[in-house]
């Protein structure tokens, strides 16, 4: 039987061909082939000139834009909204967060931060709880992120995991810590929504909340 994984963004498991395994017998995947289809997301090699919804948006992942640079570049997507987004150099390996408070298309709150050694999944969480904080009480706003893993996880599972005392049918649940922080927020401000938003696809401030997850890389951290 060929031995399982369980894909780091949608949390899917899946398997691959004996033939790969065989070429490649060293490596453990970290995604299922339909998220790596997605351009420049939690390892997934970068596609060259993938157009944005917005005008002249063509953008890659390794291209690690200052802020300043993201609001010049980009104009698509929602201009209000709290915008979440997690980076990692290697999985594990050196990572940073970022998050986002645009109102009418203007920088209400930001914050960032990095850790030494950590995840993709680690800082995609903590990308998305300091969203949550900053998320106003009692008025409804979105929360974006372009983890699938995270949206489900707080939409779908979470809930159910906390009625088994925090078990998942498969076994245990993977940073637990951030998980039950986040669920803890999600309860706390019941009109924040949280939605996925297509990672690199020209939206300015999920550009601007990646800008920030990556500013340790760049030096502006």
């Amino acid at each position: 039987m060929s031995e399982a994984f369980t894909c780091s963004d949608c949390g899917r498991e899946f398997s691959l061909a004996d033939s790969v395994r065989a070429k490649y017998p060293n490596w453990t995947p970290k995604q299922c082939m339909d998220c790596r289809s997605r351009p420049g997301k939690d390892g997934a090699a970068p596609k060259q000139g993938r157009a944005g919804r917005g005008k002249g948006n063509s953008v890659t992942r390794t291209q690690n834009l200052s802020t300043d640079e993201v609001l010049m570049r980009f104009t698509a997507g929602p201009d209000t909204g709290i915008f979440t987004d997690g980076s990692c150099q290697g999985n594990p390996g050196p990572g940073g967060w970022g998050a986002v408070y645009a109102r009418d298309g203007k920088v209400v709150e930001e914050r960032y931060g990095h850790e030494p050694g950590t995840t993709n999944n680690r800082m995609e969480l903590t990308a998305m709880i300091n969203g949550l904080e900053m998320a106003p009480a009692g008025e409804p706003i979105t929360v974006y992120s372009d983890s699938q893993l995270v949206v489900k996880t707080l939409m779908l599972w979470a809930k159910g995991w906390e009625a088994r005392g925090w078990k998942r049918k498969e076994g245990e649940v993977k940073n637990l810590d951030l998980v039950q922080r986040a669920w803890a927020l999600v309860q706390e401000r019941p009109l924040a929504r949280i939605e996925w938003i297509r990672a690199h696809d020209g939206s300015r401030w999920n550009e601007y909340a990646d800008a920030l997850s990556t500013a340790y890389i760049s030096g502006e951290a």
